[in-house]
């Protein structure tokens, strides 16, 4: 996964460990696999490679319940062995190629080795949700691998006279591939965040799709890019069928015929299909375990990958400076904790504390300190009236004082308004940017206020000229907005 591609992402809503180490226990190929490792015994024969022997798999098959007339039974349980494998929940010795005829198969005289239960099988009852959740990534990377390689027909028709893989024929590249279905991952999870730390929405497949072949900024999709993108999708259905099983995705595939139209080269126009029928097109979602899985690879390849909580026990400073760049949303779910674990009149002084500051940042800081602050009681306003006579947080705490019903709160300096009115704004621009409601809040800071423009331009704000470049551009009254520019240029030519 491209760290490059996605060097932020929005935090994430995880459910705990316990609860996602059940949800793996729960995977079907996951449960199959341990189900063989138990039934892995003296008898049971591998081959060189550590696969089940052919002649063992409708054994296999028939312990895990599967349908003995199914022709995919056997395909079930050898993906099933290859997890147990793969995971450790299963130890296997290969045969060595100077078997003698003792160590030989009954059929053909193969040789063949043997295969017992794992050390690590003890982990999935006896270990932490934590052991759980190892094993269970481990056999998602297997089940990755097999997702990116492709069907088995184009397999043997891309073998040479040697055996080996002629990679030119086949325009299959292993490396390439991966890295493709790591990014569609990517992309599925950010589409998954961006709105509430873990949207329950699935995403259509031609969303995603488009996602990974339209490029950024094309309006309407050329003939050759919705090919690539049908192109994408089909490649997409078949991995997400191979990808629904470890209980990565909930996943509805792309309805059958409109494959078969696809396959009949019926002109779109023609296709008897709703276009606001978006599900037969395929719909896919991460499930909570999902996105545990894609964080957790994520993080190893040095993305930067929060999850809502993790900031509980760091300090102040750590957490403004953290949620300051997170949605309101996020950031009013990470505050809650963080101010649930410390006594409220502390958890306020330390808040206080790190919004201070000069810097670019220092609105923004001071924008989520004042959300936090909204969930403190009473108990938080002796370090609230503290810093009353500070330039930076005496109108937050005039606020928080006046809101909360506190007597005795002194009227603010004028200089302390119009500074408290740039800082505002300031920290509403590094939030959202220029938004419908922004103007709103310009005309609501400035109409109580005679003469605003003649004196905003003096105040000493690091964002005094981008704050009145704004209100020129965006103030809902044009005479209003004229004032604002020229008072924007006031402060430009006051810097040194």
């Amino acid at each position: 996964m491209s760290a490059e591609s996605h060097p932020t992402l929005p935090p994430v809503r995880l459910h705990s460990d316990a609860e996602l180490a059940r949800d793996a226990l729960g995977a079907p190929l996951f449960a199959r696999a341990v189900r063989l490792a138990r039934w892995a015994g003296p008898a049971t024969r591998v081959g060189v490679g550590g696969e089940l022997a052919a002649e063992q798999l409708p054994g296999a098959a028939a312990h895990l319940g599967l349908d003995a007339g199914d022709e995919d039974a056997a395909g079930y349980a050898s993906q099933a062995w290859r997890v147990a494998v793969d995971t450790g929940l299963v130890d296997v010795t290969e045969p060595e190629e100077d078997t003698d005829a003792e160590g030989a198969g009954e059929a053909g005289g193969e040789p063949h080795g043997t295969a017992a239960p794992g050390e690590d099988l003890a982990l999935v009852t006896g270990g932490a949700p934590g052991d759980v959740l190892g094993l269970w990534r481990a056999a998602l990377e297997t089940v990755l691998a097999d997702a990116a390689v492709p069907d088995l027909e184009d397999l043997v028709d891309a073998l040479d006279a040697g055996g080996e893989i002629a990679f030119d024929r086949l325009d299959w590249n292993p490396g390439r591939e991966a890295d493709f279905l790591d990014e569609v991952l990517a992309n599925l999870y950010l589409l998954t965040v961006a709105e509430g730390g873990a949207s329950e929405r699935p995403i259509p497949l031609p969303v995603l799709a488009a996602s990974m072949v339209v490029p950024d900024g094309m309006g309407e999709p050329t003939d050759a890019v919705l090919e690539q993108v049908s192109d994408a999708m089909m490649r997409l259905d078949d991995q997400f069928r191979q990808l629904e099983p470890i209980g990565l995705v909930e996943f509805r595939p792309v309805d059958e015929e409109l494959m078969a139209q696809a396959d009949e080269d019926v002109p779109r126009g023609e296709r008897e299909v709703d276009d606001e029928d978006v599900s037969r097109y395929g719909m896919v979602r991460l499930t909570p375990l999902g996105l545990y899985g894609i964080r957790a690879r994520m993080l190893e390849a040095g993305v930067a990958a929060p999850a809502v909580g993790e900031l509980a026990g760091k300090g102040a400073d750590a957490l403004l400076d953290a949620v300051s760049s997170y949605p309101e949303h996020a950031a009013q779910a990470e505050i809650e904790q963080w101010m649930a674990g410390r006594e409220p009149a502390d958890a306020v002084a330390e808040l206080l504390a790190a919004a201070r500051g000069d810097d670019e940042g220092g609105p923004l800081r001071r924008l989520r300190c004042q959300q936090a602050l909204a969930l403190a009681g009473p108990d938080a306003e002796p370090a609230v009236r503290s810093v009353l006579d500070e330039a930076e947080l005496g109108g937050l705490a005039r606020v928080w004082l006046a809101e909360h019903g506190a007597a005795d709160v002194p009227a603010p300096a004028p200089e302390m308004v119009f500074w408290l009115t740039v800082d505002t704004i300031a920290a509403q621009l590094a939030a959202d940017g220029e938004t419908e409601e922004l103007p709103l809040l310009m005309e609501t800071l400035t109409a109580h206020h005679t003469g605003f423009f003649d004196q905003v331009w003096r105040v000493e704000h690091p964002s005094t000229v981008q704050v009145l470049e704004a209100m020129g551009r965006l103030h809902p009254d044009r005479k209003t907005a004229k004032e604002a520019r020229k008072a924007a240029f006031k402060a430009r030519s006051r810097r040194p």
